[in-house]
């Protein structure tokens, strides 16, 4: 490695940290030099490419569907905009749509939800019970009040070739990928910051960026003087074959929070545990009495079909989770100069990189967000005790 000194260093090369990289090597105004250090080149555990890769936006902040309308543009435009010597990527992108379903005790959530989607220019069908009964006969709605399908711009697509595409276009404006971790962090007289790498040398950077994700970036917060609550927590994707066909079925989400969606010629599910149930983990162990007792009951009871399955391969790979509010810490850290954060996306940083990634490349260039403002992402919330809580209805 001959890199002595760059611009601005990037830790993290998976989604997030690539996309940033592009972004910012595309800008015209933008003259300095960028590297990027990924200790992990094989992107074999990276969230990146274990997660169940979607995009929606029924969420109930403003932000957050602003996000995801740039994102889901940003993934149908993907093969003109992150093209390399006339090769374009694909990430096979279905626009399936989610189907949020609302008991009666939150119906309320669900249509204060579709309302704010609707005016923002999402398009989402809000359903009856008998409505979604016509639209998916295959569903059981006795215990259901509505729910919200993603007409378009919701779906799943291919997160590791997502996140392949923008390194191969970084890559291509030049941009170095260092097979290292950083392994320490801190400021010296002048301004300029000293990274230290697995392999013993040492970097200086103009700029910091973190997008270290569940693997470390809490702790290069910590190197650098901020205690941020992400946390790494493991979650598992179950794969399985049905012998009954499930005509249309979207990426639905029932009300305890068990997903589930077509994959293939069969379909993955997947949920979140309990709080109380949900330590930090770093290992990749598969739990499949969670599948067994949890999973297979909730999704044979919303779709009976899914009483006569065969279970297939599992995986598991872990979330970056912001404790505080369960949404991303994104920017500049106040009272730490020239450290920018991109952490704690709870399961969003697929779907948010593109518009993460061009926010991070504006304001590390301007000093401020040009486009979409995304100053509501900031950590001045966890300071000032405000919480970005998202209302939904599971």
């Amino acid at each position: 490695m001959a890199i002595a000194s760059v611009d601005v260093a990037i830790i993290g090369g998976a989604v997030i940290g690539s996309s940033v990289a592009y972004h910012l090597a595309q800008r015209d105004d933008f003259k300095g030099s960028i590297a990027v250090f990924e200790k992990d080149p094989s992107y074999q555990h990276c969230a990146s490419a274990l997660s169940a890769a979607s995009i929606r936006q029924q969420f109930s902040s403003a932000v957050n569907i602003d996000i995801s309308l740039f994102g889901i543009d940003f993934l149908r435009n993907i093969g003109n905009l992150l093209e390399v010597d006339g090769e374009q990527p694909r990430i096979d992108l279905v626009e399936g749509g989610y189907l949020f379903l609302a008991t009666p005790d939150k119906r309320s959530i669900l249509e204060e939800n579709h309302a704010l989607q609707q005016k923002m220019g999402a398009d989402i069908g809000f359903l009856e019970a008998d409505a979604l009964k016509a639209k998916f006969p295959w569903l059981n709605v006795s215990d259901l009040s509505a729910g919200c399908h993603g007409l378009s711009g919701e779906g799943w697509f291919d997160g590791y070739g997502l996140m392949q595409a923008f390194r191969r276009k970084a890559r291509s404006l030049n941009v170095p990928y260092e097979p290292y971790q950083v392994v320490h962090l801190e400021k010296i007289m002048g301004g300029s910051w000293i990274l230290t790498l697995s392999n013993g040398e040492q970097v200086e950077a103009g700029v910091v960026v973190n997008a270290a994700g569940a693997s470390g970036g809490a702790q290069i917060c910590m190197e650098a003087g901020f205690e941020a609550p992400v946390h790494s927590k493991k979650r598992m994707i179950f794969t399985f074959e049905c012998r009954d066909e499930v005509p249309g079925l979207p990426l639905l989400i029932d009300p305890n929070g068990t997903y589930v969606r077509p994959e293939g010629t069969g379909f993955i599910c997947g949920s979140s545990p309990d709080e109380e149930q949900d330590p930090d983990s770093f290992d990749y162990d598969v739990d499949y009495s969670f599948f067994e007792e949890h999973l297979w009951p909730t999704l044979a009871n919303r779709v009976p079909a899914f009483e006569a399955i065969k279970p297939g391969a599992a995986w598991a790979g872990h979330y970056d989770v912001n404790l505080f509010d369960h949404n991303a810490f994104t920017g500049p850290v106040p009272g730490i100069e020239d450290f920018y954060i991109a952490l704690g996306f709870s399961g969003h940083g697929l779907q948010q990189s593109p518009a993460v990634g061009r926010g991070l490349a504006e304001h590390i260039v301007t000093g401020r967000y040009e486009t979409l403002d995304l100053s509501e992402l900031g950590v001045e919330r966890l300071a000032a005790n405000k919480p970005l809580i998202e209302r939904n209805v599971v």
